[in-house]
């Protein structure tokens, strides 16, 4: 029986956690897949020559993994200080002023965190790639669909970003958070796609 604490507490009226940990927890499923791949392929003879660089993958991707964890309990941390901005009074106006000076920091911190896991999984997938390809084929299609997860991690976690960006005040700050974001969750699409497309047409 698998432990579904997080599911529930997703599926919940709860604020937290949310889509942000969804996102960090479907990057470290896929970092988890891409280790399937590597710990299927060491100590086979076939894969000999590729030994050393599959074991320096597979603890890079403990190191990923173990982030992306973490990161689902620091984007619920950061989320407490927006919700708490969000009730602050706002009936005068140095309610008024203090509340949105609390918003726009807070804002800032509950950004931050999507873009620390969008990061990650694009590192994910640059492990996932080189394990499709020198990696156990009998495995690779868990390869495959690790890609398919960090997609959705990275496309999911740029959605907070882009929600956070457009309650900034600074618009040259927001326009950094939505750049940055955008041109990470392109380039992780792409790359995902590229590498489910490999994946697919050499199983099939």
């Amino acid at each position: 029986m698998y432990d579904t604490s997080f599911i529930d507490e997703l599926a919940s009226a709860a604020p937290t956690p949310g889509g942000g940990g969804a996102s960090a927890y479907a990057g470290a499923l896929a970092a988890a897949l891409a280790s399937m791949v590597g710990n299927l392929t060491v100590g086979k003879k076939t894969y000999a020559d590729v030994e050393d660089e599959v074991r320096a993958s597979l603890a890079r991707l403990d190191a990923l993994r173990a982030r992306l964890v973490a990161l689902v309990d620091e984007d619920a941390r950061a989320f407490e200080p927006l919700a708490a901005a969000y009730r602050l009074p706002k009936a005068t106006p140095e309610e008024q002023a203090a509340k949105n000076a609390a918003l726009q920091q807070a804002l800032v911190g509950a950004s931050d965190v999507p873009l620390a896991i969008m990061r990650a999984v694009a590192d994910v997938v640059d492990e996932a790639d080189y394990l499709a390809h020198h990696g156990s084929k009998m495995a690779r299609s868990d390869a495959g669909v690790a890609a398919a997860f960090a997609r959705a991690a990275s496309d999911g976690a740029s959605l907070n970003i882009f929600i956070n960006a457009a309650s900034m005040d600074d618009a040259a700050q927001a326009a950094r958070y939505r750049g940055e974001a955008e041109s990470l969750a392109a380039r992780t699409r792409e790359r995902c796609d590229e590498l489910f497309d490999f994946v697919k047409t050499s199983v099939s």
